[in-house]
């Protein structure tokens, strides 16, 4: 099938997968007779593998590693398991990076008083962060 139809099938934009391509994550795709990109099943099985890792928000790095577990048959699962388990470490962090941002705007938000006076403490913190004091 071309890229077109392979986009279609696997939910991906045919910019990403010239993408993946690109960057040596897909194998490169066989060529029809005037060029044109033709990928197998076993393509489509790679990118939806591809599109599904990146959904849970692991890294290209970290798919890549992920790709190459999955096709080696010898692999440990515990090494697949290590490598899940350091992206959900890395979640919790970000999240708990996330509440802290949301905590904080929260508290500037309820100390603005919303009105027609310039005053204004979401403006007067961001202000105080700039470089340029």
């Amino acid at each position: 099938m071309n890229i077109g139809q392979a986009a279609k099938r696997t939910g991906l934009s045919a910019k990403m997968i010239r993408y993946y391509e690109s960057i040596g994550l897909l194998k490169p795709a066989s060529r029809s007779d005037s060029g044109y990109r033709l990928y197998q099943q076993d393509d489509l099985h790679a990118l939806a593998f591809i599109k599904r890792s990146r959904d849970l928000g692991f890294s290209l790095e970290e798919v890549a590693k992920l790709l190459t577990l999955w096709q080696d048959r010898q692999r440990a699962s515990a090494d697949v398991k290590a490598l899940a388990n350091e992206h959900i470490a890395d979640l919790n962090r970000r999240i708990d990076e996330l509440v802290s941002l949301r905590d904080t705007l929260s508290e500037l938000v309820a100390h603005c008083q919303g009105d027609d006076r310039p005053d204004c403490p979401i403006l007067k913190d961001l202000a105080a962060g700039s470089c340029c004091h």
